[in-house]
């Protein structure tokens, strides 16, 4: 039996200043409830920072909405280093976040008066569903993307992220992967060209195939409900060689780090990537401390490089104030949490 997929978690993303960028969600993109906000060293991602452990600040955030989360990273004990170069469609790595939106003109709209950088104007895909792209403070850029799967109630434009745009290099072998270890087997579209769409991005005017991929059954778990469904748009660039988004850098450094996956069943899940050829990369073995929550974690790679994080998540905070954590060891693993207790999670919004 194969291990249970509830979702995207959340995207990693390396800054410079949590708390600011904290801020800077939630006033964009209503990424208001933070389920945790801890400090500590990084001793177990040591593939990735230089062989040597590093002090980091972490804040989970998530929209009540739906969707995945952000964890919003920063190192502590190093300057997180910048790209030498400028990152353009195609190149290895997560090149954008893909954000839900309920009514994308709307969306639209309300980020045009804020400080936010809009690239381009409102566009179709090659599925013809609207969207736009947006770059926040740090030079990361956001895929505005229609959505039509809902959780819960806010007053925000969007929800969290429903996807990513990967760069690849072999586009038949990535897809295996993303079909064979985390069940994206749908093929949505898949289409070779130079795409008025992507005209507004660096490096959108290359040659590029694109296909876009989602998963077939529908995602069970405890936080099933609230991460929703999502799909991924892999892109391999064809009239140049792509570089690696990181290059020359360090895990945690600027930029999108890695892609999270909320599971249960870990030990399957590390049998699974085994039998593909996708050893763990980084494991927790056990159970791990966030402070407020704690859960077990593992890494494995993509077939170009592309960090992917499984959490097995053990014990979150519904009420901190209060002291009222959930132990989801105890649950039946198939079955998500009731709405009210996953609404609940509302109560540790951050408010402005």
């Amino acid at each position: 039996m194969n291990p249970i997929i509830a979702g995207i978690q959340q995207v990693g993303i390396g800054i410079p200043d949590v708390y600011e960028a904290f801020t800077w969600y939630r006033k964009l993109f209503g990424m208001d409830i933070k389920v945790f906000d801890d400090e500590a060293e990084a001793n177990l991602m040591l593939p990735y920072t230089g062989g040597m452990p590093h002090k980091r600040h972490a804040i989970l955030a998530l929209n009540i909405r739906g969707g995945a989360g952000f964890e919003i990273w920063q190192y502590k004990s190093r300057e997180p280093v910048l790209p030498a170069f400028e990152i353009q469609v195609g190149d290895t790595g997560i090149f954008t976040t893909r954000m839900k939106s309920s009514n994308i003109s709307q969306t639209y709209n309300f980020i045009k008066t804020t400080n936010a950088e809009i690239l381009g104007e409102l566009s179709c895909a090659p599925d013809g569903t609207e969207h736009f792209f947006v770059r926040d403070p740090y030079g990361n850029i956001f895929e505005v993307v229609e959505a039509t799967d809902w959780f819960g109630n806010a007053n925000s434009h969007t929800g969290g992220p429903g996807g990513c745009m990967i760069g690849v290099t072999n586009m038949e072998k990535a897809l295996r992967f993303y079909a064979t270890v985390l069940g994206y087997d749908t093929i949505l579209y898949d289409k070779t060209g130079v795409f008025d769409d992507l005209a507004c991005l660096p490096g959108g005017q290359s040659e590029v195939r694109r296909v876009l991929i989602e998963h077939s059954l529908p995602r069970a778990g405890s936080f099933s409900k609230l991460l929703g469904s999502s799909k991924l748009e892999l892109v391999s660039v064809l009239d140049r060689t792509p570089r690696k988004i990181y290059e020359g850098r360090y895990w945690g450094d600027r930029g999108f780090i890695h892609l999270c996956f909320d599971i249960n069943g870990m030990s399957k899940m590390k049998a699974l990537c085994e039998k593909n050829g996708y050893p763990f990369t980084v494991d927790s073995s056990g159970s791990f401390d966030m402070g407020e929550a704690a859960g077990y974690f593992s890494y494995v790679e993509d077939p170009d490089g592309t960090l992917i994080e499984f959490v097995e998540t053990h014990r979150i905070p519904i009420l901190k104030k209060l002291g009222w954590y959930l132990d989801l060891r105890k649950r039946d693993p198939q079955k998500s949490l009731p709405n009210w207790v996953l609404k609940a999670l509302s109560l540790n919004r951050v408010r402005d």
